[in-house]
């Protein structure tokens, strides 16, 4: 039994994929399994055509190739029904906010469906097994369940996994956080200093500077001045979606209000 105390419903998931690309690739399976807050369950999975060619290495790796989805529907024909299974419930998952969530993101806005992550608490299972032994999801299964991960890679047995690789990680450590405000923060620790939620932008001296590629520590203001077609280039880029809005919004002249000082802030 999975010890988090819930306040809402807990949606663990699993996505596989043409790819790796949020901007460039696109869903074929997707598996929630939705806890409530009495730990009751309900299963959902959802095959889904990408409506392009599924590349033979992806085949490879999940064994979904082009013949297993030609009759199944696109992701705009089920995307209200997994929105909703995710609308007002936190997320869980392995390796959720580098894929999944991010996968999820640039699906959903295809779609016209605005979906904020940053609106539900995430427990990224990876992430707590990286602090305490780095592995992937087969030897995490193993390491804390003693089961072989047979069906790696299938949505539906990787979410599973993920479960009861969490249950296992809440037997062994007992400093483990069941609160999920507390867990949350204990999957997520951010910078203070990063402007987005992963880092590419960050305050220094309470100016947005770019923290990546040639223009790192140019302050945002001076690129949309004086390079005008390298912040274009990020737009076009496979950034996150979050990174793009505040490049967006600087070009209109739309700026994110800086936080209080940092200890970063104050070395610069």
């Amino acid at each position: 039994m999975l010890p988090v105390k819930l306040d809402r419903p807990l949606a663990c998931l699993d996505i596989e994929a043409t790819g790796i690309s949020p901007k460039a690739d696109r869903i074929i399976d997707i598996a929630i399994v939705r806890i409530l807050p009495d730990k009751s369950r309900a299963t959902h999975e959802f095959r889904v055509n990408p409506q392009m060619a599924i590349p033979p290495e992806a085949t490879a790796i999940h064994g979904i190739g082009d013949s297993d989805v030609a009759d199944s529907p696109p992701f705009s024909a089920v995307a209200r029904g997994v929105f909703s299974l995710l609308n007002n419930a936190d997320l869980a998952g392995y390796n959720l906010l580098r894929f999944d969530v991010p996968m999820l993101v640039e699906e959903f806005a295809r779609c016209g469906i605005d979906f904020d992550p940053d609106a539900r608490r995430t427990i990224d299972v990876q992430r707590i097994f990286h602090r305490r032994v780095p592995r992937d999801l087969s030897a995490a299964l193993s390491y804390y369940c003693g089961e072989l991960h047979l069906d790696a890679h299938g949505a539906l047995a990787d979410v599973e996994a993920t479960i009861r690789v969490l249950e296992g990680q809440f037997a062994r450590y007992g400093d483990l956080p069941t609160d999920m405000d507390e867990l949350h923060e204990y999957c997520n620790p951010r910078d203070p200093s990063w402007v987005d939620r992963t880092g590419r932008l960050r305050w220094t001296n309470n100016q947005v500077t770019l923290n990546f590629g040639r223009a790192k520590g140019t302050p945002l203001r001076e690129l949309v001045e004086k390079d005008s077609g390298f912040v274009k280039w990020i737009l076009r880029s496979d950034f996150p979606r979050d990174t793009k809005k505040i490049v967006e919004d600087a070009l209109k002249g739309i700026w994110p209000h800086p936080p209080a000082a940092t200890p970063a802030q104050d070395q610069e």
